[in-house]
């Protein structure tokens, strides 16, 4: 007989994480409904388990999520800001900024300047975008990769494919998103709109971060779900190409950091300027993908890394409201308050 069950879950991260638990969710044979919903950390679900209790059910569940870091639990857990972290993560932090503004100073990078992102830039915010915000899908994926092919002693091969595929796709539509741009010819107040809405998204990415108010993920920017279920579906086709095409796919996985560039390279109205700025910030990600990809990395470790959250969030927050400030300056609404 189908019920229906709610549980609480430890270690969501983002959108990223609903995802993959309800993809997980909905392989075990007697699940016919899974929806998990990130702000609240519940995840409801219609299953026949016979006459086993609540509690023997979400053991059962549990094989399948602990291996990516998560937990249902009965009881709603306990919020826990850990406010100490902030002793660390608030210099930290504010090393990390004075560090940008120098590499700022010398032309480096470009972060503090909303008409232009650098593409060592782009490198640091996928760098950042790779180990603070959820990789749960794409290192799901890349594990159902190694997993598919490993029967067959072909390892390296599908993983090189797997990057080679993503790195081509942020390229090639990369360079769409920015000759987009130059069509739709966006003025001056189009340009700025999208620049606020950069900050902005920087902003909740950098408060999902601190973990301090749970609310903030229902504003995070987020692809359809479907679009992730579609994605990830390819992954059950055991061909020759099927790495090569995951890694293609992958540029419209939910991610904040990803969007926000999307939204970017947009307003470049350039192809090779749009394609260049997502290719290096693929690149920026690939290090910790590599990782995952032959083993060095656990994705659960991710939800140990408070410290880190925290002080990345800081920075993150920084640099969308610098983005904010600077984009009122260029259209005269405020004096220039922050002149790098």
């Amino acid at each position: 007989m189908v019920k229906a069950y709610r549980f609480h879950i430890e270690g969501m991260h983002c959108q990223s994480c609903v995802l993959l638990i309800e993809r997980e969710l909905s392989s075990a044979a007697e699940v016919s409904q899974v929806k998990a919903v990130l702000h609240r950390h519940e995840v409801s679900l219609e299953a026949d388990f016979g006459d086993k209790t609540l509690e023997h059910v979400a053991v059962d569940l549990n094989t399948v999520l602990k291996p990516h870091g998560y937990t249902l639990v009965l009881n709603r857990p306990r919020h826990q800001a850990k406010w100490s972290d902030f002793k660390l993560a608030g210099p930290l932090a504010l090393v990390l900024v004075v560090l940008f503004v120098i590499l700022q100073k010398l032309g480096v990078v470009n972060l503090l300047n909303t008409s232009e992102v650098s593409f060592g830039t782009a490198i640091l915010i996928g760098l950042i975008a790779s180990v603070s915000t959820c990789m749960a899908v794409v290192g799901g994926l890349v594990l159902s990769v190694s997993a598919n092919f490993a029967k067959s002693n072909d390892k390296v091969r599908p993983q090189i494919l797997f990057h080679l595929g993503r790195l081509i796709s942020f390229f090639v539509l990369g360079g769409v998103i920015g000759a987009l741009g130059a069509v739709f010819q966006l003025n001056t107040m189009a340009t700025f709109i999208l620049s606020l809405l950069v900050g902005l998204v920087l902003i909740i990415l950098g408060l999902n971060l601190l973990d301090l108010w749970p609310a903030a993920k229902r504003f995070q920017l987020t692809m359809p779900g479907w679009v992730g279920n579609q994605v990830h579906n390819l992954k059950d086709f055991n061909h020759t190409l099927t790495p090569l095409v995951l890694g293609i796919v992958t540029f419209f996985l939910p991610c904040g950091f990803t969007q926000s560039m999307q939204i970017y390279t947009l307003t470049t109205g350039n192809f090779l300027t749009g394609a260049l700025t997502m290719f290096f910030f693929a690149l920026g990600t690939l290090p910790v993908l590599l990782l995952l990809s032959f083993g060095s990395l656990a994705i659960h470790k991710k939800s140990k890394l408070s410290l880190f959250f925290k002080t990345a969030g800081l920075v993150v927050i920084f640099f969308g409201l610098v983005n904010i400030i600077n984009s009122l300056a260029v259209v005269g609404l405020i004096p220039p308050l922050i002149n790098f």
